[in-house]
């Protein structure tokens, strides 16, 4: 007669024993989970996190959530306007559009090892009040190669696709003009072309302005575009390249830096400067006389290149994320404007 088990004949008793083995396997695993609890939250430490104390544009996004993961590709990067989470951030962000001279706008103190970024797009001559802000941003966003962070308004990107694609074209030169003052270089150079030939202007100077989605349709129809800047600065390159002229599938005829500034970003074959003739007449002359095999090869980058317009600021601002890990530390511009006007 075999001898009867222990557990046998007591109700529950195996019950009990598993749930004892369960809490015993838990209390072991202790050691286990807590290292895991402690690598989330090493996780945490490394996300950086920019404070942007006013947004750059008047229509603010929303930026809550991992958004320069989910729309941009960049990990690790958390945007913030929640100011009271100041003495948190890795990165503070004062674009110069909604500074004032002083510094009643800006924080009183600055947490250890916090870095300040001043942010402009805009060019030396259209930027005011900068002698206020001395000793104070230990980095610069602009659109000028020599900034710590470069934010340009364009750039080509490698596009395999090897072919042309020009619109049908029913006039000569075009140009998009807002804000129109006769003192302008720009104004004068305009004013004195069109008296070789014909320019069709747009835009609210003109009182025909273009609506969002009829701006590049209706450029397209040129074979030029009037790409001039307001004025004339290192870099200074806007979307009147970018967006007026390339995307819209025209050739621009650029006012700005020198061709070989302009030579940095985009092909030489790829534009017309103003500067490559000794007068408008000559330019004149030369647009009204460029046959159709000459025109297409100023498309000859399309066959490698694709635009990237940058206009989501965004997209700007996650930015900052890539480049943090190389950034100096504990450098102060001591005078803002000296290096702006350079």
């Amino acid at each position: 007669m075999s001898r009867a088990s222990p557990l046998r004949g007591r109700p529950g008793t195996k019950a009990v024993v598993t749930v004892g083995l369960l809490v015993t396997t838990l209390w072991n695993l202790r050691h286990f989970l807590k290292p895991l609890e402690v690598s989330r939250e090493a996780s945490k430490q490394t996300q950086l996190l920019v404070l942007v104390w006013e947004w750059p544009s008047k229509q603010v996004p929303n930026i809550s959530g991992d958004i320069c993961r989910e729309l941009y590709g960049i990990a690790g990067c958390q945007l913030t306007m929640e100011r009271r989470l100041l003495g948190q951030a890795d990165v503070v962000v004062f674009p110069h559009s909604r500074l004032h001279p002083g510094r009643d706008r800006l924080p009183k103190e600055r947490p250890p090892g916090q870095s300040w970024v001043w942010v402009c797009l805009e060019s030396p001559s259209n930027t005011k009040g900068l002698a206020s802000w001395k000793q104070t941003f230990n980095w610069v966003m602009t659109y000028r190669q020599d900034s710590d962070i470069f934010i340009p308004y364009g750039k080509l990107v490698p596009n395999q696709s090897g072919t042309v694609s020009i619109p049908m074209k029913t006039n000569l030169v075009s140009w998009v003009i807002s804000n129109y003052h006769r003192t302008q270089h720009r104004a004068e150079v305009y004013r004195n072309l069109s008296r070789h030939l014909h320019v069709n202007v747009y835009g609210k100077a003109n009182r025909r302005p273009l609506c969002k989605d009829c701006l590049l349709p209706t450029i397209s129809k040129s074979k030029f575009y009037l790409a001039f800047e307001n004025s004339i600065h290192q870099d200074y390159i806007t979307e009147k390249l970018w967006r007026n002229s390339l995307m819209a599938g025209t050739v621009p005829i650029v006012l700005g830096p020198p061709r070989a500034n302009y030579e940095q970003f985009i092909p030489a074959d790829s534009f017309i400067h103003v500067d490559d003739f000794s007068s408008l007449a000559e330019l004149a002359s030369f647009l009204q006389s460029v046959n159709a095999s000459r025109y297409r090869q100023f498309f000859t980058w399309q066959r490698s290149f694709g635009v990237k317009l940058y206009s989501d600021w965004a997209e700007r601002l996650c930015t900052i994320c890539t480049v943090y890990p190389s950034l100096r530390r504990g450098h102060l511009y001591p005078d803002l404007e000296s290096w702006f006007s350079s």
